[in-house]
């Protein structure tokens, strides 16, 4: 298969795992599902479960040599060259409550012997219809159109978005202080990976937040830079497969290189 094959065969699959998990939810979605709580108590209902074995097995049938790590069920052939990375919904507390913006992440990456790049990542929200997707040679869309972030050239013109504060320490509130206090705006929207789409679509400037796990950040990085975002952890680095450990999964993207750059600034100053 030529590297051309290969891609679109990728970005096929994805839209058909986006499909299939998206279904799946939705079956299950406002209606009561029983909710368990995992050993890090964090809930999780069948419709994470099943959505990622159903997600899983496609992959299996179409490249049974690829290595996939998911949310719920584990990593199977982890230093695989291409190693698909799952989260069936991302946002189970919104999914269990009735709010339409959790979300499913899927994220492709290549593993050479220097490294694990992000190649391909959707950002699937089945309750909205509405889905980006980046990578694999392709800009990101939105709904099969194309999806750029905006142009801000100084974060007193920037709104901040994160779900809620609650996964930072004292050292990170405190950093994450400084750039609210120097943003325009700051918005508490319990959004989950929404608002890494709205800085995709260029409808909002920054998403910021900390305790990120790789399945939650592991799609985002393609869908944000083939929109034009900078994403990276709090210090500036790029994200790798090991940064949920490493730099505590802190997670900054903007739409603008010139605001990422002052908002990395303002996340590592001294107080």
């Amino acid at each position: 298969m030529s590297d051309r094959g290969f891609a679109q065969s990728c970005i096929k699959l994805t839209h058909d795992l986006a499909d299939m998990s998206g279904e799946i939810a939705l079956k299950h979605f406002r209606t009561g599902v029983a909710v368990d709580a995992k050993s890090d108590a964090s809930p999780v209902t069948i419709a994470d479960r099943d959505g990622e074995s159903a997600m899983r097995e496609r992959i299996a049938r179409a490249f049974p040599d690829h290595g996939i790590i998911g949310e719920e069920h584990g990593t199977d052939r982890g230093d695989a060259e291409w190693l698909w990375i799952l989260d069936p919904i991302d946002g189970t507390k919104s999914f269990i409550n009735g709010v339409p913006l959790f979300g499913t992440l899927i994220g492709l990456w290549h593993q050479t012997g220097d490294g694990a790049t992000p190649w391909l990542g959707c950002i699937n929200h089945p309750a909205l219809k509405e889905r980006w997707i980046g990578g694999a040679g392709e800009a990101t869309t939105f709904n099969g159109k194309p999806a750029r972030v905006r142009g801000c050239s100084h974060l007193r013109e920037a709104t901040v978005y994160l779900t809620a504060p609650d996964y930072f320490t004292r050292e990170q509130e405190a950093a994450f202080s400084r750039l609210e206090s120097a943003s325009h705006h700051r918005r508490y929207g319990g959004t989950d990976c929404y608002h890494y789409a709205m800085v995709a679509s260029g409808w909002t400037d920054i998403a910021c937040e900390s305790g990120l796990k790789l399945h939650d950040y592991a799609a985002l990085v393609p869908v944000l830079e083939n929109a034009g975002a900078v994403i990276t952890d709090w210090k500036g680095a790029a994200l790798t497969l090991e940064s949920q450990s490493t730099s505590g999964g802190e997670v900054l993207a903007c739409g603008d290189k010139r605001v990422h750059a002052q908002a990395v600034r303002l996340l590592g100053a001294k107080d």
